[in-house]
C-alpha cells in the first residue's frame, strides 16, 4: 500500500457517503491520505474523513466547503469528481426537468467542484484530478440516452482540462467503469419481479460475468492520484470487465467464459 506514495496527501472526494465514492474515500484513508468527503448527506461518510457538507448543484455551498477544507491544509493534491446520479430511459423518456437535473449534477457539478478546487490544486507539487465517467460514454447501452450524454460530456471535458492544465503540472484523467456492485444496484435488483434474475443480468453485462467491485475503483484512483504516475494524463482508465473490447461467443456447447466445453 505504501508504494502509491500517497501518505500525507490531501484529497477531496465528492459523493463520498455511498457507493463508489465511499469505497474510494476508504481506500485513500487506508493509504494515509487526508480526505475531505463532500456530499449532501453525512450518513455513510467513512470514519476518519473530514465531512464537507454540500450539494454539487449549489455553487456557493461547494465553494465554501472546498475552500474551508483546503485553507486548513494549505492545498489540495487530489480531486476525485465522483458525485453523480443515474437515469434509465430512451431519448423519448424523461422530462426536460429530468434532463436538466442529471446534467446539473453529473456535468455541471464536476465543473463547480473543479472551479472551487483549482486555486488549491495549483498549490500542490503533484496535483491530480480524477473524474468519474462511465462505459456508457463510449458504448451504446440500451435506455441510457440521458446518462450517456452526461458521461460523454465528462469524458470530453476531462481531455480539454488535461490540455489546459498540462503546463501547470496538474494531471487530469477519468475512470470509465462498467456496472459497479453498489447498494444502488442491489436496490434496483430488489425492485424487479425476480431479483436474482435481475442481478444475473447486471453481472452478465460484463464479459467477465461479474459486476465491478467498488474496491477496484479505489485502487484505480490511487494509481491515478499517485505522484508516481506522473506521465498519465488525458487518459481514460477503463474498468469494464471487457465490455468495450471483448466479444464472447454465445453458441451451443460454449461454457460461461466463452470457451468450448467440449
Amino acid at each position: 500500500m505504501d508504494s502509491f506514495a500517497l501518505k500525507g496527501r490531501v484529497a477531496v472526494v465528492t459523493g463520498a457517503a455511498s457507493g463508489i465514492g465511499q469505497a474510494i474515500a476508504k481506500t485513500l484513508l487506508e493509504l494515509g491520505v487526508i480526505v475531505g468527503a463532500l456530499d449532501r448527506n453525512t450518513d455513510g461518510i467513512p470514519d476518519g474523513c473530514c465531512t464537507l457538507l454540500a450539494d454539487v448543484r449549489d455553487h456557493d455551498a461547494v465553494t465554501h466547503a472546498v475552500t474551508q477544507f483546503a485553507e486548513k491544509h494549505g492545498r489540495i493534491d487530489i480531486l476525485v469528481n465522483n458525485a453523480g446520479v443515474s437515469f434509465v430511459g430512451t431519448i423519448e423518456q424523461g422530462s426536460e426537468q429530468d434532463w436538466m437535473r442529471v446534467l446539473d449534477i453529473n456535468l455541471l457539478g464536476q465543473m463547480r467542484v473543479m472551479r472551487a478546487a483549482l486555486p488549491f490544486l495549483r498549490q500542490s507539487d503533484a496535483a491530480s484530478v480524477i473524474s468519474m465517467s462511465s462505459c456508457t460514454a463510449t458504448n451504446g447501452i440500451p435506455e441510457r440516452a440521458l446518462y450517456s450524454a452526461s458521461k460523454g460530456a465528462v469524458h470530453s471535458m476531462t481531455l480539454a482540462m488535461a490540455t489546459d492544465l498540462l503546463a501547470e503540472n496538474i494531471r487530469v484523467n477519468c475512470i470509465s467503469p462498467a456496472t459497479v456492485d453498489t447498494p444502488f444496484m442491489t436496490e434496483l435488483a430488489n425492485r424487479a419481479t425476480d431479483p436474482v434474475a435481475k442481478r444475473r443480468t447486471f453481472n452478465e453485462r460484463q464479459p467477465t460475468g461479474k459486476m465491478v467491485d467498488p474496491a477496484e475503483l479505489g485502487f484505480a484512483v490511487a494509481y491515478l492520484a499517485s505522484p508516481l504516475s506522473g506521465s498519465t494524463t488525458g487518459t481514460t482508465l477503463v474498468l469494464d470487465g471487457g465490455m468495450g473490447t471483448l466479444r464472447i461467443p454465445k453458441y451451443p456447447g460454449a461454457s460461461e467464459n466463452g470457451k468450448s466445453s467440449t
